[in-house]
């Protein structure tokens, strides 16, 4: 699970990592973050134009969007490290995304990779933790250096 870590380097090498252990496919769950949750919240905002209106575009709907971009570029990123990968946005609490991916398939771990430490939501919201305690299968963390 990552969102705005899904291009970091930490999410390949924990996937390359998985891989060169034998045979495996990977399953990327992607909350749909509220964009004012976002550690960067940088969004572009539309200049009307001659006679239009300016208008925002609804909070969840922008949301997914860049959730679904974030996942179309990682998983074109797994698949040029020959990576066999698939994934879906998900909803936007990371419990009820696991728990949404964990009703369709199963999984022998879960990959949580998180914002540094001093700075990811998950980690204070104590996300792995409860699921732990939720699902009962091995939960690895991995904070990214940087995003």
């Amino acid at each position: 699970m990552a969102n705005q870590t899904l291009d970091s380097d930490e999410l390949l090498g924990v996937v390359r990592d998985r891989a060169a252990q034998g045979p495996a496919e990977f399953w990327l769950v992607v909350p749909a973050t509220p964009v004012k949750d976002l550690a960067t919240k940088a969004v572009a905002i539309p200049m009307p134009v001659m006679g239009g209106t300016l208008s925002l575009p609804h909070p969840p709907a922008e949301a997914r969007k860049r959730a679904q971009a974030k996942l179309d570029a990682a998983l074109t990123k797994l698949a040029a490290a020959g990576v066999t990968a698939d994934g879906a946005v998900a909803d936007p609490d990371p419990v009820r995304a696991v728990a949404e991916a964990v009703e369709a398939r199963t999984f022998d771990e879960i990959v949580i990779v998180t914002l540094p430490t001093r700075t990811s939501r998950w980690i204070h919201q104590d996300v792995p933790d409860r699921l732990v305690q939720h699902f009962q299968v091995p939960v690895t963390t991995v904070a990214a250096d940087d995003v």
